[in-house]
């Protein structure tokens, strides 16, 4: 099981890495909108394609052109590397 992070470490990841995110209940979350909801359904399959070869997978919620991602090590208790990873190629499909 992957090692927790500390606050200090998520707060200097988010600061210097993540800018769009922020730590909810917990987890790691960031909403992205698209102009139409097929774009948004691309994204979605796009970050659905790097969280299956990651075998770490975000809770994703789709309302029309909004998309908001949910990043956490739910087996570990919080957040750990793995999540930063992964938001950080959500970050990429997303640009």
């Amino acid at each position: 099981m992957a090692d927790l992070l500390t606050d200090d470490q998520i707060d200097l990841a988010l600061r210097d890495h993540l800018p769009s995110w922020k730590v909810v209940d917990g987890e790691l979350v960031r909403s992205v909108t698209r102009d139409n909801f097929l774009d948004g359904i691309r994204l979605v399959a796009t970050v659905a394609q790097l969280a299956e070869s990651m075998n770490h997978h975000p809770d994703i919620d789709i309302r029309y052109t909004t998309i908001t991602f949910r990043v956490s090590s739910h087996e570990a208790g919080g957040l750990t590397e793995d999540d930063l990873v992964l938001a950080r190629h959500i970050d990429t499909a997303a640009a």
